[in-house]
């Protein structure tokens, strides 16, 4: 090994000696422990130590309950002498008379100093205080003087003026203002606003259903209303479709901007028109536009 060391390293005698030395020093030092374990002898726990173990764990269990129950007040364990009492106003000592402890008396009398009132027998179970056994003790001596319910009833009068019901009135929705729309039962100020714009937009109502047309209002709110509109069939709109620019139609419902682009340039290509039959000759034009125009449009 010294002539490999030599020849690849080049140590000298007294550099392998000094190599040994230190190898040897660290294998001793790492079979100490394993020498140490195998020469140790081996301790015997002692027969009773198991039962050693269990007493001292009994005998702190006892300190602590001792030591808690002579911190602790008993809760309902004095015999107490039972009579009859009203809780609004029996006093600490009557509290512990009953067979309560000074801390669950004082607890019941703070309760009341906060505003705290017992109405019925029964407000005794709500003190965290007193136990369920206790409170069945005490529930036949409780007397409350001036017993009252926790609500007490008050004597409601309905404002007459607040409950007043409209009115049916019949109503000419084609001359009616807001005003006089809102006195309609089951119209109100945004239905009557709503109905005046569309109203305008229109020229008119011809007939009572219409309405459904406006916004919102759908066929339960008209039959709620229908028997209390009535229509004035002079007040429509006329627009003479021969004379009438895009400006005088585009307001119109049931016309779209396509529609009036044909209607004025087959009026310029064809002529005038010379009645309802030749708006069916416009491809973009229904039977059921036609009907719906027809009362606003003259020749």
């Amino acid at each position: 090994m010294r002539t490999w060391l030599n020849k690849h390293f080049g140590f000298s005698k007294g550099e392998f000696n000094g190599l040994i030395f230190l190898i040897s020093i660290i294998i001793i030092l790492k079979s100490l422990p394993f020498i140490y374990g195998y020469f140790k002898p081996v301790e015997e726990d002692e027969s009773n130590l198991l039962a050693q173990i269990q007493k001292i764990s009994v005998g702190q269990e006892e300190r602590f309950h001792y030591t808690k129950n002579s911190i602790e007040e008993p809760r309902d364990q004095r015999a107490g002498k039972l009579f009859n009492f009203d809780p609004n106003t029996i006093d600490v000592g009557g509290w512990q008379e009953l067979g309560l402890s000074a801390k669950q008396a004082q607890s019941i009398i703070n309760y009341r100093n906060k505003g705290g009132k017992f109405y019925k027998a029964e407000d005794l179970q709500k003190m965290y205080t007193v136990s369920p056994e206790m409170y069945q003790k005490l529930l036949p001596y409780v007397q409350i003087e001036n017993q009252q319910t926790v609500y007490p009833k008050k004597d409601f009068q309905l404002d007459q003026k607040a409950y007043v019901k409209k009115p049916l009135v019949m109503v000419d929705v084609n001359l009616a203002d807001s005003a006089q729309l809102d006195q309609i039962k089951g119209i109100g100020p945004a239905f009557a606003l709503r109905i005046l714009k569309y109203r305008e937009r229109l020229g008119g109502f011809y007939k009572k259903e219409q309405l459904m047309e406006v916004y919102g209002l759908d066929s339960v709110k008209y039959n709620e209303i229908k028997d209390q509109i009535m229509l004035s069939e002079a007040r429509l709109k006329i627009i003479n479709i021969n004379t009438a620019a895009f400006e005088d139609l585009k307001s119109n419902p049931y016309l779209s901007y396509k529609q009036i682009n044909a209607i004025i340039q087959y009026r310029k290509q064809h002529g005038k028109y010379a009645g309802v039959a030749d708006l069916s000759k416009i491809a973009n034009l229904t039977p059921q536009v036609i009907e719906k125009i027809s009362r606003y449009i003259s020749f």
